[in-house]
């Protein structure tokens, strides 16, 4: 194929600003004499630019900031500016590298021309730099708009969908989703896993759930893997270990997302067997060693940490190679919360001498340790050094933690002047450490000031801690009246919940009011 160099155009009209914005091109006055020459020289056919396209299209935004103005007037030069294919491909690479305002023009200027390839990519290349709003608006536009006439396909269907999902807006989602239907599009296994991705991520599990039984035959790991994903964020943790099962069942092969996510049920579930048989099951058959590093090795390492396993969560941490900022978090909060507050905080010295700077979680668990360990002197300086020596504004969990620090040591009138001074309301947490400190210490009337300066109207946790402070000493009539304000302030008390694990398999109990079973 011939080849020659790639300069831009002369003709004065090209060369005119006002053309160019009008037509969409790009300046010629804007573009360096080094982005218009590629050294192998350019392509003069149709077939040749969009070969070219694509790889800009692939090559770092830097590259294609530096390129893509110069191909798009080298195109214009050789008046293939208004082939499809071509214009199609510049309007992916002028959003790959974040110019909306280019490819904007070039999807506005020839409204006949336009296909479901240049619609399909304004969509997706706005949800990938994140104007969401836009790209389900053109989403929708494309979908049953008025004057649009695409025929939308599988992937427009899945890039639809996918912004939808960013937008975590369920009626838009419903409604892409009943555009799509109404247009009879054939969704493939990608659309299906953007379906139900899109579902999850708005926060209707139970659609997302019915959707995925619906897909046809052929799921594949990423339809598996946003499936359980999407139960364990919405806490249904033990239901995401059931279809981890059915997954296998299927003989589907678990890859890295499998892992972690079922890693992460199993953390927050305490079913240890059932994440020691995912660790035989690295080892077995993905031929990892004692744990593999980045995110799986971090997912294991909290999992034995939350699962109270802290030795097998330590031999984790010694065996990774690469530990990120987020190993060491996990492990000195393991070992904080677990008792074992000097080899946290001797943990986080290490952090520090390695170059890792801490992050919210590994500073929630020095204070965790300090206040197991006593030190709560140690603690407060941690605290008031979380934003000027670590760049961590602290947050509520930050706060209650000191709180309750300040309690278990006794020094309650410090531990309500931080509450007072907090930046932020204190939330459910803070006030529970607080009371539960004045319950220890018999500090009624301490109790009922942080009751009454409650302007949330507190929650369950709250009443039932006051009214058994009240029982405990002896007014039993105050107990009886703080049960009956909680049940006039529509404050309910969540139910009891137990998990046990018996053979790899997690079974939860709740306790039910008596007056219930019927």
């Amino acid at each position: 194929m011939a080849q020659q160099p790639l300069h831009l155009p002369h003709s004065s009209k090209h060369a005119t600003p006002t053309y160019h914005r009008r037509h969409g091109n790009p300046r010629a006055d804007a573009v360096s004499p080094v982005s218009v020459s590629l050294r192998q020289g350019a392509p003069t056919d149709a077939r040749g630019l969009r070969a070219l396209i694509k790889a800009l299209s692939a090559s770092p935004a830097a590259a294609a900031a530096n390129e893509a103005a110069a191909v798009h007037a080298h195109a214009a030069k050789l008046g293939l500016d208004r082939e499809r294919t071509v214009r199609n491909g510049l309007i992916a690479l002028y959003l790959a590298r974040g110019d909306r305002t280019a490819a904007g023009a070039l999807f506005h200027g020839f409204p006949d021309g336009r296909d479901v390839v240049s619609w399909t990519a304004m969509v997706t290349g706005h949800a990938r730099l994140g104007f969401t709003d836009e790209a389900v608006a053109l989403f929708l536009d494309m979908v049953g708009g008025d004057d649009c006439g695409v025929a939308v396909d599988a992937v427009a269907a899945a890039a639809g969908f996918a912004a939808c999902a960013e937008a975590k807006d369920i009626a838009l989602a419903r409604e892409a989703h009943r555009r799509v239907a109404a247009a009879e599009v054939a969704l493939d296994v990608v659309a299906w896993n953007a379906l139900v991705d899109m579902y999850a991520k708005c926060g209707d599990v139970a659609a997302a759930r019915r959707w995925f039984r619906a897909m046809p035959a052929g799921k594949t790991v990423v339809s598996w893997n946003t499936m359980i994903s999407a139960l364990a964020r919405a806490g249904e943790h033990g239901e995401a270990l059931a279809l981890f099962r059915e997954m296998q069942r299927a003989g589907v092969r678990p890859d890295d997302a499998t892992l972690v996510a079922i890693l992460g049920a199993c953390a927050q579930l305490g079913a240890l067997d059932t994440g020691r048989w995912v660790h035989a099951y690295m080892g077995r058959q993905l031929g990892r060693r004692e744990a593999a590093d980045g995110v799986v090795g971090n997912a294991l390492l909290d999992m034995y940490a939350k699962c109270g396993a802290v030795d097998q969560a330590m031999a984790v941490f010694d065996a990774m190679e690469r530990r990120d900022v987020y190993t060491y978090a996990s492990m000195i909060m393991g070992l904080a919360t677990h008792g074992r507050a000097e080899e946290a905080l001797a943990l986080f010295a290490a952090m520090r001498r390695a170059g890792v700077r801490p992050n919210g979680v590994a500073l929630l668990g020095i204070l965790s340790a300090c206040c197991h360990a006593g030190r709560v002197d140690d603690g407060l300086r941690y605290l008031s050094d979380m934003a000027r020596c670590y760049g961590v504004m602290p947050g509520i969990e930050h706060y209650g933690c000191a709180v309750d620090m300040l309690g278990r040591a006794g020094r309650l009138d410090e531990a309500e002047a931080l509450v007072a001074a907090m930046p932020v309301p204190p939330d459910a947490l803070v006030r529970g450490s607080l009371l539960a400190a004045c319950r220890a210490r018999g500090d009624v009337e301490r109790a009922e000031r942080v009751m009454r300066r409650m302007n949330d109207g507190g929650d369950s946790g709250d009443y039932v801690l006051m009214s058994n402070m009240y029982a405990s000493r002896g007014r039993h009539g105050r107990a009886v009246r703080m049960r009956k304000q909680m049940r006039k302030s529509n404050v309910n008390k969540d139910p009891g919940c137990s998990v046990i694990e018996i053979d790899g398999v997690v079974h939860e109990f709740r306790a039910v009011p008596a007056n219930s079973i019927s």
